[in-house]
């Protein structure tokens, strides 16, 4: 019945190149494996575009020879025959020399976690991943608080779908940081649901799987799930994860934590040291008595010997009147720069903002440091400082791709002072 069908789960060229976005910098010519590749969409995508001008080298792996011959020849057609090498095997249990430890720059799977489930391919996988590779994975989930019975009937028998918050838990007890996380829009689902509709239909009739009755209930299952989405869809999405295991000497060698009443002088001393004058201080200083302070998004990083490394502060401001957030100050003390320690709290401090519900983080600072956590020209959204600035250090993150970006002028809180 999915022979033919474009994808075999919900996605699209946009949510594939936003998740590989995410990934940041890859090495000249990465080394990709698509797990449960499917007809190949996704793997097409990254051969062609994982890696710039060099191009990737893309393992595609699939049990179901049909789409993996589908593959084959899609990419004859787009000159990529050279960069996909298709391979059909269980994505549960790759062995051999093609898949030994640390085989891998970028580990993907767009709608096939599942068939293993979420914490099961966090931890078969990652040993696939080479030193600072990534695993990209899309996984379906609740995106209300308390789904409804009927959401429930369906989807607990099947698949035992967690929160955002929950998958987000999952991947740092599994030893990964987050990069970045993409909520798929509606229509993403369309582009799959779409074709197998139109199938489903093309196949049903009066005898419909009369003579097979395995065909029979791929039928009945199918128009249950289409019923499902049309009735319950705003219970339920996917979400794509970007995820980096946690090695010794990385960032997130870092215990970060949210501040506490005993860090406020340890964290003033840090931003004392780190700046020319006491601005950064004092605005900090001001910030905790303004209404703009959010409790939880000062974020420290402690030194091994338990003493304040780093600290990063988010708090209230608006674009056009919508609400965001400003990451301002980020400071590391003289004795800890370039250690990592920056880096660390600024990753936990914008992943504690997005398992509150945050979508939108906006910074002023230097161009080539940033964009490490997923930041891009805040003009690209139509947003602007209230004052003259370099396009480039103007910076925004989107944190929630479900919610719009608002265009127009930031306004900072008062003690700002601009």
């Amino acid at each position: 019945m999915h022979r033919g069908l474009p994808r075999q789960a919900p996605g699209s060229d946009a949510s594939t190149r936003r998740l590989l976005s995410l990934c940041g910098p890859l090495p000249e010519r990465p080394r990709v494996l698509d797990l449960g590749c499917g007809p190949g969409r996704s793997a097409l995508l990254l051969a062609a575009e994982a890696g710039g001008a060099s191009r990737a080298e893309v393992t595609a792996v699939d049990l179901h020879a049909p789409f993996l011959q589908e593959l084959r020849t899609a990419a004859a057609a787009r000159g990529l025959a050279g960069r996909v090498r298709t391979v059909e095997a269980d994505m549960g249990a790759l062995t051999g020399e093609d898949f030994e430890d640390g085989s891998f720059d970028l580990v993907w799977a767009e709608g096939s976690a599942y068939i293993l489930g979420f914490d099961a391919a966090l931890a078969r996988w990652k040993r696939l991943l080479a030193p600072g590779g990534t695993l990209v994975l899309t996984e379906c989930q609740w995106t209300v608080p308390e789904p409804s019975a009927g959401a429930r009937a369906f989807w607990d028998p099947r698949c035992a779908l967690r929160t955002t918050s929950g998958n987000l838990a999952a991947a740092r007890a599994a030893g990964y940081r987050v990069l970045g996380v993409h909520h798929l829009p509606d229509a993403d689902w369309a582009e799959y649901y779409g074709p197998l509709a139109e199938r489903v239909r093309a196949l049903s009739g009066a005898d419909a799987g009369a003579d097979d009755p395995a065909m029979a209930a791929a039928l009945a299952g199918t128009r249950e799930e289409l019923a499902v989405r049309e009735r319950h869809g705003h219970e339920y999405g996917y979400t794509g994860y970007v995820l980096r295991p946690v090695t010794a000497g990385d960032g997130d060698a870092w215990p970060t934590r949210p501040e506490t009443a005993a860090d406020v002088a340890a964290v003033r001393e840090v931003n004392l040291a780190a700046f020319e004058t006491p601005l950064e201080a004092d605005l900090v200083d001001a910030l905790r008595t303004d209404d703009a302070w959010l409790p939880g998004l000062s974020y420290v990083a402690e030194a091994p010997d338990g003493s304040v490394a780093a600290h990063a502060l988010l708090t209230a401001c608006e674009v056009d009147g919508v609400r965001a957030l400003a990451l301002a100050p980020v400071a590391v003390a003289p004795a800890f720069q370039r250690s990592g320690a920056g880096s660390a709290v600024v990753r936990a401090l914008l992943a504690a903002a997005r398992e509150r519900g945050e979508s939108l983080v906006l910074v002023l600072g230097h161009p080539e440091y940033y964009p490490r956590f997923g930041f891009t020209p805040a003009s690209r959204f139509g947003i602007r400082a209230p004052f003259e600035v370099p396009d480039e250090a103007m910076m925004a993150l989107v944190l929630d791709d479900s919610v719009p970006v608002p265009a127009g002028t930031i306004r900072y809180p008062a003690p700002f002072g601009v």
